[in-house]
């Protein structure tokens, strides 16, 4: 397993190590991925830890689109500028762009989103970035989004090329609607 550059195994690790890849009945709660999470939020986490190597994480090298058809509406890749840091979408799943009402592949998402520094997911990309760890939430939408998504669970996985240093994200969410119905393209 690849140590940050201060030389410590990031936390968010230590539960990797020594454990075989799991099947997809096993829980991920040792992750901080609650046993009720959304099927396919956990098949975007289980195909996360398929490919992750042994000594760091998966870079965009490692997606093979064709392993995870099912789950690539709702992924949304956001490449990880540095110098200054922020945030861009790199490729938007369909029910992401329903979601978000338009397509903003390509684009900052400082441009896309007013405030964006002050929301959650700001706060969550720069913590993976530093931290190299996923994040996980359900809740409310805080971007904004099409009034008839009343609430969303989503991933956020960290990405290197390199390995270690964090320069994209892999999102998966999922949305529901106000009459909590799933969308799915």
């Amino acid at each position: 397993m690849q140590s940050r550059k201060d030389g410590r195994l990031p936390p968010c690790f230590r539960p990797l190590i020594g454990r075989e890849l799991m099947s997809e009945h096993d829980s991920l709660e040792y992750l901080g991925i609650p046993s009720d999470c959304d099927p396919k939020i956990a098949a975007a986490v289980r195909y996360w830890l398929s490919i992750k190597p042994a000594d760091g994480l998966p870079g965009r090298q490692h997606i093979d689109p064709t392993d995870i058809p099912n789950l690539l509406h709702g992924v949304w890749l956001v490449d990880v500028r540095r110098d200054p840091l922020s945030f861009v979408f790199r490729l938007v799943g369909t029910s992401v762009v329903d979601f978000f009402g338009k397509d903003p592949t390509g684009r900052n998402l400082h441009d896309v989103f007013e405030n964006f520094e002050e929301t959650i997911p700001y706060k969550d990309f720069c913590d993976i970035v530093e931290t190299q760890c996923m994040r996980w939430r359900r809740g409310t939408p805080v971007l904004s989004h099409q009034s008839k998504f009343a609430g969303l669970e989503r991933v956020y996985l960290p990405f290197a090329r390199n390995g270690s240093d964090v320069d994209m994200i892999f999102c998966f969410s999922v949305f529901r609607t106000a009459r909590g119905g799933v969308r799915e393209n």
